[in-house]
């Protein structure tokens, strides 16, 4: 019997999770399968991978083949390159303490990159959220504005009646200056 580690789409429309299974290929896609190895969750970011790793890795030990997102996910976990250490390990090419090293150097470095990108993803959410605070705070400014603008009584009308007054004022001291000069003569 061939067995395939492949993935079982559950979920509601639109929203899908996936159960990483081992199953019997000629099963259907959401059929019987022989055991259940993880969850998949592609609607988070970074997505979400709960897995089983040594049931994974017995199963890929034992031959079952994964589909290409499911050789991906095992990739992404470290099922496929501790197989391929313990391959080495069969053919003499180095010793068990030497995988276990490289294998946990392997995956610090990968969890390095993940916070790495969680930090990352954090930090621009922080700057777009107050990219779009100062924006809603600009917008609201100029509306402020202009109902002062709309409410406020009309400018031209006091300074029209302020420059009548002061064209007004001049004339009457010229008209007491000449009316004074005339007395005089």
């Amino acid at each position: 019997m061939a067995t395939k580690i492949r993935l079982q789409r559950h979920g509601r429309k639109g929203r899908p999770i996936f159960h990483i299974v081992t199953a019997d290929e000629r099963a259907k896609r959401d059929g019987r399968y022989i055991e259940k190895l993880g969850l998949y969750n592609p609607n988070t970011n970074p997505a979400t991978i709960d897995l089983n790793f040594e049931r994974a890795l017995y199963w890929v030990q034992t031959g079952a083949q994964p589909t290409d997102t499911a050789r991906a996910l095992l990739s992404y976990k470290g099922v496929l390159m501790m197989k391929h250490l313990l391959d080495g390990v069969k053919k003499g090419a180095h010793t068990e303490e030497q995988v276990e090293e490289k294998f946990n150097k392997w995956m610090e470095d990968k969890e390095n990159r993940i916070n790495s990108k969680t930090e990352g993803l954090s930090k621009a959410k922080a700057d777009e959220k107050a990219k779009k605070i100062e924006a809603e705070l600009e917008v609201s400014k100029k509306r402020a504005e202009a109902i002062a603008a709309a409410n406020a009584p009309e400018p031209v009308a006091e300074e029209v009646v302020a420059e009548d007054a002061a064209e007004e004022a001049p004339e009457t001291i010229d008209d007491a200056a000449a009316a004074a000069k005339n007395e005089e003569a």
